[in-house]
């Protein structure tokens, strides 16, 4: 660059040289000879031939070294502008140019700065923005994945990235990354005929379903947005199953009534023992279906989001006496024994009604089941019992936070594959013999619903031919500091 700066100066100046050397000679030294000198035409020759070849020279070295000088800044300043110009290209986009004199160069380099300055603010807009989706993509339910025209991973967001692991990288086909058939047909489809597509997939994470809907980009790629609907797949399929139980489980004692009554009406010279021993029929499964609806309604109430407790603080000891006086009668017509195995006096939030509810239908699920083992228990006892001195002692965190409550029989108990299983609605572990006793398989099932709203949690513990053992727990109330903690 400099050395054609320096040619193209030097050229001009040897220019300018030969023009004013060509000047001297046919114009000034004549002039000078005839006019002011007065020497003859032909003579002029000698006249001033050394001056005007010393004056060449002169003039030449001066032009030499202009053209050097001149040359030499014009070039450094270019190979700045280049440098800046490389850096913009490389992304470095906050370069400048240093502030010079003010020359010819002075204001294309201010230019070049100010488009400089608004091509790094129109990078930085589009980087918030990028940022921003990003945010606003990885914060979605949906797993997201964007797909170029050859089948590769563009862009991907975290809930897609926690589905498929470490398998989707971005420039990686998609087909190695994902191996699941119903995806990767939609987005070949999608990539093919530029339409939208939807599908379902059960296979790219197990027990989990999406519905998967891909459309074309404009670039030419393709983008799959996937939405789990497992739970929405479970809820359906517990309702069909709930409405089937609950047809099937009206079926039945109307079915008997109908039969009955049709006898009855058909055969109206039947003797009065066998009218009778119908109606009694009759009766028993009218009654049947009447705690089937009285049972629905509970279970429908405590699942509402409108279902509200009186919380108050109680003592445990209070609950568990309460239930088993309240239950007594029951318990002595049955020939089982029921016993209080002991219950603190801590005291616990607690609605009165709705644990009368969880107590009865836990005893009578006991008396149903346990009545083989001719007693039943019910008690409490704090989680970790500590006395007054480790209380104090203690960190907050160690201090008993709850109270468990436990009905426990002693029939054949459960067993243990069906434990997780016994508070679903109309789970059975003897379906012929929980009919044949009247269950509606509904009470643990609105136990756990109501001791879940108190905050607490609930679960079984059976071994078979050892009985079975329900437990549930409550939050402790609050208490004031200066009081010692109750029931110790």
């Amino acid at each position: 660059m400099k050395s054609k700066i320096f040619i193209r100066l030097l050229g001009l100046f040897l220019l300018l040289l030969v023009f004013q050397a060509a000047a001297m000679e046919f114009v000034v030294v004549p002039f000078i000879a005839r006019k002011v000198l007065e020497i003859p035409p032909g003579k002029t020759d000698l006249f001033l031939g050394h001056e005007t070849l010393w004056s060449g020279l002169i003039a030449l070295a001066v032009a030499l070294t202009l053209a050097i000088w001149v040359a030499s800044g014009a070039s450094a300043r270019l190979e700045r502008v280049i440098a800046f110009a490389r850096k913009m290209a490389a992304g470095e986009l906050s370069a400048r140019l240093a502030d010079t004199e003010e020359d010819v160069f002075s204001v294309p380099e201010a230019a070049l700065n100010k488009a400089a300055e608004r091509l790094e603010q129109s990078f930085a807009e589009l980087e918030s923005r990028r940022q921003e989706l990003a945010a606003m993509l990885d914060s979605m339910q949906e797993a997201v994945v964007a797909i170029t025209p050859d089948g590769l991973v563009h862009w991907s967001n975290a809930v897609m990235q926690r589905i498929a692991g470490t398998q989707i990288r971005v420039g990686r086909p998609l087909s190695h990354s994902v191996r699941d058939p119903e995806l990767l047909e939609c987005v070949r489809a999608v990539l093919e005929k530029r339409e939208v597509q939807s599908g379902r997939s059960s296979l790219l994470a197990p027990g989990r379903i999406f519905e998967i809907n891909a459309v074309p980009m404009p670039s030419g790629g393709a983008l799959a947005v996937l939405h789990d609907v497992t739970r929405i797949e479970a809820a359906e399929r517990s309702r069909r199953e709930f409405i089937a139980n609950v047809s099937h489980e009206l079926r039945t004692p109307l079915t008997s009534i109908q039969g009955y009554v049709e006898t009855l009406i058909e055969d109206q010279h039947s003797s009065k023992q066998t009218t009778l021993e119908f109606l009694g029929i009759i009766l028993k499964n009218a009654s049947r279906m009447n705690r089937i609806t009285e049972d629905l309604l509970a279970l429908a109430g405590v699942e509402s989001p409108d279902y509200k407790l009186t919380l108050r603080p109680t003592p445990a000891s209070g609950l568990v006496r309460d239930a088993i006086e309240s239950l007594g009668g029951v318990v002595v017509d049955s020939e089982v024994a029921l016993e209080f195995v002991g219950a603190p006096d801590t005291l616990v939030l607690a609605d009165g009604d709705a644990m009368n509810q969880v107590f009865g239908n836990l005893i009578e699920n006991a008396l149903r089941y346990g009545r083989a083992g001719k007693r039943i228990c019910v008690g409490a006892q704090l989680v970790k019992p500590l006395t007054a001195r480790q209380a104090r002692s203690q960190s907050a965190s160690e201090v008993p936070s709850e109270v468990r409550f436990t009905v426990q029989d002693f029939g054949p108990g459960i067993a243990s594959d069906q434990l997780d299983r016994i508070f679903e609605r109309f789970y059975r572990v003897d379906k012929a013999r929980s009919r044949e006793s009247g269950g509606t398989g509904l009470g643990l099932a609105i136990v756990k619903h109501i001791v879940l709203a108190h905050g607490g949690r609930v679960w079984a513990e059976s071994e078979l031919g050892s009985g079975a053992a329900f437990h549930f727990t409550l939050p402790l109330a609050p208490v004031s500091p200066q009081a010692p903690p109750s029931g110790v």
